[in-house]
């Protein structure tokens, strides 16, 4: 399915907007029914919140309400929005700016609490024939024995090639964190959350900003992740000692979860959907590595 935008040159004259095409009977189903759904947008480093609506064609957001209407296309409306879901995705995926799009391609699944997930995955700029494809990646913010992302180690191997002895400080700062927990360890004394938050200098480093600890909700709820080309993403950072500590969040928050665990062993079988782990031990090692080769 795609999104189609009506008309050159909107970005001047009133605002693009975007009508869905070859929609599958389904979502297409789901959302005339609805009217209206949510827009959680999928960005490189995961889900986010949007102020994007899908609107279904016998419908409109009337004062902020839905109500019938006539416009007789399914489309995404700017609901709080300054910009279309266009320029949202030209600003996440750091794409050029001087030319207007005339089609993106993307993929929508329905959450279980009713928003549209969207999933950019090709975009076609006006008057040129080849699109530009979007990397989808799963679980982007994740680093740990099982699941190494390209996106952290494009990022580390960033820092490396720009300073090589920040990222030699980085795996000094993070051995002897870990060094520290293990000598401390014994079957009777868990490892401290302060463990982790004593890395937070050499994870600022890498582009993942731990946000202030509150000690409730979520420990560092305005955490920052800023890697590669792509702008800041805020996103919850939950501090553990094992990842199977992380059951009591899945129940206690929001319905639809986006979070990153930071922890000293990821131990937790099933990741839930839309939730990451870092392994502070997995990050030193691959870390040390790419030093060592220089």
């Amino acid at each position: 399915m795609h999104l189609q935008q009506t008309k050159a040159g909107s970005r001047q004259s009133g605002g693009p907007q975007y009508y869905f095409h070859d929609v599958p009977d389904t979502i297409k189903d789901y959302l005339r029914q609805k009217g209206k759904c949510d827009v959680v947008l999928q960005t490189p480093y995961g889900i986010a919140e949007s102020p994007f609506l899908a609107v279904g064609k016998d419908h409109k957001i009337a004062d902020g309400r839905i109500c019938t209407g006539k416009v007789g296309h399914d489309r995404i409306q700017q609901a709080s929005g300054d910009a279309s879901i266009g320029e949202a995705i030209r600003e996440w995926y750091h794409l050029p700016s001087r030319i207007d799009f005339e089609r993106i391609d993307v993929d929508v699944t329905i959450h279980r609490d009713g928003h549209f997930i969207m999933t950019p995955l090709c975009v076609f700029l006006r008057g040129k024939s080849r699109g530009i494809e979007l990397e989808r990646l799963h679980n982007p913010l994740s680093f740990h024995r099982t699941n190494q992302s390209a996106f952290w180690q494009s990022q580390i191997e960033r820092v490396n090639s720009r300073n090589h002895a920040d990222l030699q400080w980085v795996s000094e700062q993070l051995r002897h964190v870990l060094a520290g927990h293990n000598r401390n360890h014994t079957a009777s004394i868990a490892p401290k959350e302060e463990d982790l938050l004593r890395a937070s200098g050499a994870l600022f480093k890498l582009g993942m900003q731990l946000g202030a600890y509150v000690g409730k909700g979520y420990d560092c709820p305005q955490s920052r992740f800023e890697m590669l080309d792509y702008p800041a993403y805020v996103c919850p950072v939950e501090v553990k000692k094992n990842s199977t500590g992380f059951k009591y969040q899945l129940l206690k928050y929001f319905p639809l979860p986006r979070a990153v665990i930071l922890c000293i062993r990821h131990d937790m079988v099933n990741l839930p959907e839309h939730v990451d782990v870092v392994e502070l031990a997995t990050l030193a090692k691959y870390v040390s590595s790419v030093v060592e080769r220089g």
